[in-house]
Order: C-alpha cells, then sequence, then structure tokens
C-alpha cells in the first residue's frame, strides 16, 4: 500500500511539473503590436500558432513541434486574404501545397519535398486545370499544355 502511495506521488508530480514547462506566450512588434502567439514548452513552439504582420492582421497559423513547423499551415497577406496552405514536416514544407494568385482568379498545386517541388504541379485559371508541370528538386522536368495529352502519357495519374 505504501509503495502505491509513493509511485502515485511521484505521478502526480511529474505531471505537474511537466505542465507547469508548456505555457501560453505573446511576443510584440517594437510598435506593441502582436507579433506571435501560441504555446511553448521549454521555451521552445509547440502547437497551435498564430503569426501577425505588423498591421496587426493574421499572417499564418498552424502547429510547431520543436521549435518547427509541422502539420498543415495557413498564410494570409496584409488583407487575411488567403495566399497558400500545406504542410509542413520538421520546419521544410512536404507533401501537397495550394498557392493561390487571387486577383489573376489562379491557383496551383504543387507536390513538395524538403522545400522544394518534387512531383507534380497542377495549375489551374477559373477553377479549371490548364497545365500540369513535373519537378525534380525545383527544376522542371515536364510540362503538359494539354490535359488529354498529359493524361495520355500519365495513365495511372488520378486528379481525384
Amino acid at each position: 500500500m505504501f509503495r502505491k502511495i509513493v509511485l502515485l506521488t511521484i505521478l502526480i508530480c511529474f505531471v505537474f511539473s511537466a505542465e507547469a514547462q508548456k505555457r501560453y506566450s505573446k511576443e510584440y512588434f517594437n510598435n506593441g503590436v502582436i507579433k506571435a502567439e501560441g504555446w511553448t514548452l521549454n521555451n521552445a513552439k509547440t502547437a497551435y500558432w498564430k503569426l501577425y504582420n505588423k498591421n496587426g492582421k493574421i499572417a499564418a497559423k498552424g502547429h510547431y513541434k520543436d521549435n518547427k513547423k509541422t502539420g498543415y499551415w495557413y498564410f494570409y497577406s496584409g488583407k487575411e486574404q488567403l495566399l497558400k496552405e500545406g504542410h509542413f514536416l520538421n520546419g521544410k514544407a512536404n507533401n501537397w501545397w495550394i498557392i493561390y494568385e487571387i486577383a489573376a482568379d489562379k491557383k496551383h498545386k504543387a507536390q513538395f519535398k524538403n522545400n522544394q517541388k518534387n512531383g507534380y504541379c497542377l495549375k489551374y485559371y477559373k477553377n479549371k486545370l490548364i497545365k500540369v508541370e513535373t519537378f525534380e528538386a525545383d527544376i522542371k522536368t515536364g510540362e503538359w499544355d494539354s490535359i488529354a495529352a498529359f493524361k495520355r502519357d500519365n495513365p495511372s495519374f488520378s486528379f481525384k
């Protein structure tokens, strides 16, 4: 019985000491406007964060792990319009990203690996697919202006 009490006490102390290290933090620009807010663990950014422009508008939001961006992130213009969104792994862009060109009504979806385009890049105009490109280590290796030609050359690719 005494052993169970000691183990329970140690467990409770461990939980409270670990929780005491995690805190909500805010950073500010020199003019006093909020720059960033989110959770820290042992002085490293962790969990959910919001980043702001100097005008106080949201610039980005997403998660950190050990001070590196991880998971899905959103990035915004100074007018809070969505500019791009995508996946991070260990602080680097990975997997699919969507980049918006709002004024031109264009967007493209591109695959990334270690912050470089690597794979397919699908280009859209007014939500209609108009071009497909392929990349390896940020170097364009293929381009199709005709979706029919792309499908012919890449029969196993799915646009879903």
